[in-house]
């Protein structure tokens, strides 16, 4: 039986996409209705997910009947899968019709005083997000072909919004308690911080979220990866409701890279994207790195390190720089005490708790196999590569937009070749997205320093970056 929820959901689509009609969006004519064009474009949309595997359950058919009002079977879907080329190579890469029509309608700013406030185009990707991951969940067959299959084709869609700078969400999730190195939280402390991130990231929908992942800078294999999880956690969450069986999937992750790739910053979203889906009971994310988690005195490691977990217990344990628990062994080292607990926690409370490991790839590499249970309690490994010139210089921009700074054409011209050497030469201390940071920080300063001379200052002249404020910055 279908879920009563999507049915709601899917009608609100039809009815925006009626109220785009009677506004005059589509002038050009169609062959017929964008009601009708958008339930066209969700059939496609589930046949090619169901034949990944070349099997058309009793299942999906019913699923096809109560969403959709269509009714055929295996043979039948078969044919059409031929007939409207639902393969990778043609539909998997096609924008649907009704969705063009919506990013038309948002980005064009077409309809004046619109109820949906430009947002037609993000509420149908996430319908077909919905009917998607549904659909899966229901599927006796689903694996993992069907689920990057959904992936890939949401990608897709998020690309294309973010095209038109449709994607960015209007709020900023707070779900994340950062103590600082070497800083834990006495119960009282933990609890208020976990109340408060616990309010805040309900007020964060797992839509926003997925939509702040999408649109950072760069990232495109990580973002994939985190994508095809979330649909898989989403989708073992509906078939428990279902009443059906699901996998056992081990939650802990290994996340590899430099520094300044975005590692903690997935980890926020993820750990709010979590308990917007139900994975995570509270959704906090504890960052800890070894100075969190190791005494210099025997015995204190392991209560040390067991505070730690019981902070991060219903969220996300964040370990950055993992590596030196088991790098710096020696008389008086006690890292190795910190990993025991660690895993002895992980595996105590393994429904109540994700941890994360980060760090340098090579030097996490040796950090899982320092000990025979280490490598065996994370599956999910996330490689974050290093960002492109181009990708810095995008992450400027975004930067300065938000601080209300824009750069003049001039000093545009003067980071581009910034970046573009720092890229190139990667010296010892670079740190992709941190250099980016560090030197609109400095940029700033200069443009202070420069203001200062000036008696009057207009609003233009204190959001405006000059060649001068850029030139010279070392990092």
């Amino acid at each position: 039986m279908a879920d009563t929820e999507l049915i709601r959901q899917i009608n609100e689509s039809y009815d925006m996409c009626d109220y785009i009609e009677k506004n005059g969006v589509t002038k050009q004519k169609l062959d017929t209705s964008l009601r009708e064009s958008l339930r066209v474009d969700l059939l496609h949309f589930l046949v090619y997910i169901s034949l990944q595997d070349q099997i058309f359950a009793d299942a999906e058919n019913l699923f096809i009947q109560e969403t959709l009002g269509y009714r055929f079977n295996k043979t039948e879907a078969a044919l059409l899968k031929s007939r409207w080329n639902l393969n990778d190579t043609d539909f998997g890469k096609k924008i649907p019709l009704s969705l063009k029509v919506c990013v038309l309608a948002d980005a064009g700013h077409k309809i004046s005083r619109d109820v949906y406030s430009n947002k037609k185009a993000r509420k149908l990707t996430e319908t077909f997000r919905q009917i998607g991951e549904h659909y899966l969940a229901i599927n006796p067959y689903a694996g993992e072909r069907e689920i990057g299959a959904l992936t890939s084709y949401m990608t897709l869609l998020d690309n294309f919004l973010k095209e038109y700078g449709l994607l960015s969400p209007d709020r900023k999730t707070k779900a994340f308690i950062n103590p600082g190195p070497g800083k834990v939280r006495t119960d009282k402390e933990s609890s208020a911080a976990s109340a408060a991130v616990g309010k805040e990231i309900q007020e964060n929908s797992a839509e926003d979220l997925m939509a702040e992942l999408n649109s950072l800078t760069g990232l495109t294999a990580v973002k994939k990866d985190v994508n095809t999880l979330i649909s898989l956690m989403k989708v073992q969450k509906l078939r428990r409701e279902h009443g059906m069986k699901t996998a056992d999937v081990n939650k802990h992750m290994v996340f590899m890279g430099n520094p300044g790739t975005g590692k903690t910053t997935v980890a926020r979203l993820l750990a709010g994207i979590y308990h917007s889906i139900g994975v995570c009971r509270t959704g906090q994310l504890v960052e800890v790195d070894r100075a969190g988690l190791v005494s210099g005195y025997i015995g204190q490691t392991a209560t040390k390190t067991q505070e730690v977990v019981e902070d991060a217990l219903g969220g996300i344990l964040f370990i950055d720089e993992a590596y030196t628990l088991t790098n710096q062994k020696g008389q008086g080292d006690f890292g190795q005490e910190a990993v025991d607990t660690l895993l002895k926690a992980m595996e105590d409370h393994r429904d109540d708790l994700i941890v994360i490991v980060a760090g340098y790839t090579k030097l996490m590499e040796e950090f899982l196999n320092s000990n025979p249970g280490l490598r065996s309690r994370f599956n999910k490994f996330l490689y974050f590569e290093d960002y492109s010139a181009e990708e810095e210089i995008e992450i400027l921009k975004n930067n300065c937009k938000k601080q209300e700074y824009k750069l003049t054409p001039e000093a545009l011209a003067v980071a581009t070749e910034f970046f573009t050497k720092r890229c190139a030469d990667k010296p010892e201390s670079y740190a992709n997205a941190r250099d980016v940071r560090n030197y609109l920080e400095l940029a700033i300063s200069n443009q202070a320093i420069r203001l200062m001379k000036h008696k009057k200052l207009t609003k233009t002249m204190l959001a405006t970056l000059e060649k001068e404020d850029v030139e010279g910055i070392v990092l």
